[in-house]
């Protein structure tokens, strides 16, 4: 049987059948009814393990449902961090974050790593060639900043992200594209010079966009959590074999 992994963000749900480390098909959802979308999943094949990483915390009838369409749920969330403390890492960090480690360590094994999740926040987390956790930083996500800058300013647009940044802006629009976008590549050039000799990873919806405009050599693997998260589940399968 194969297993399925979900993560609920702060913005969608992304889901994927997995065989061990194996992506299968990937789905995403934008919508309040993830659990009616998990279950659409599970409709014609239980999966053996289901895990499910959550930045909501999980109510006691979803539990119940989810634990009735798999073998074994595994819950990953801040009420369950059995799993950071089995991988040395810190209580606080979210199970993207967790995640996104586990598989870049599995990736690079003994190599150190520059994690650069671009998501709805801006994650930074950094490996030793060991594995050790070296910390990490979270800031505001591109489109979560210039929907700041609208919110938080009488005057400015809302604008989105531009196909072709200017370096200086020669117009209001232009101006807050090129503020953002190169601010935040600023931002992750001084992080990637801090370990100048790790592997770069970028994931999240905006990787490929920001990856482009680097100097630096740069992994994309968008689906960088799900394979975490199916890592996880074939350690939690092989675990309960023995």
């Amino acid at each position: 049987m194969s297993n399925l992994v979900v993560e609920i963000g702060n913005t969608a749900l992304k889901a994927a059948w997995t065989e061990r480390m194996t992506l299968g098909k990937t789905f995403r959802y934008q919508g309040e009814k993830f659990l009616d979308f998990i279950l659409s999943l599970t409709a014609r094949e239980k999966p053996a393990v289901m895990v499910v990483s959550s930045v909501y915390p999980l109510s006691e009838e979803d539990l119940a449902a989810l634990e009735a369409e798999c073998g074994r749920l595994l819950v990953l969330d801040r009420g369950h961090k059995e799993q950071l403390l089995s991988h040395g890492l810190p209580s606080y960090l979210s199970y993207d974050r967790v995640a996104s480690i586990l598989a870049a360590r599995y990736l690079f094994n003994g190599r150190g790593c520059t994690i650069v999740d671009f998501g709805t926040t801006l994650s930074v987390d950094f490996t030793a060639a060991d594995g050790v956790y070296r910390g990490g930083n979270i800031s505001l996500g591109c489109r979560t900043r210039f929907k700041a800058l609208h919110r938080y300013s009488r005057s400015l647009p809302l604008v989105d992200i531009p196909e072709k940044p200017e370096l200086v802006g020669l117009s209001e629009t232009a101006s807050m594209e090129s503020g953002v976008v190169s601010g935040i590549i600023f931002e992750i050039e001084g992080y990637l010079n801090l370990h100048p000799d790790n592997i770069v990873v970028f994931t999240g919806g905006d990787a490929n966009y920001f990856a482009k405009r680097m100097k630096s050599s740069i992994f994309v693997i968008c689906n960088l959590v799900l394979m975490g998260l199916a890592l996880i589940a074939d350690e939690y399968v092989q675990k309960n074999e023995k």
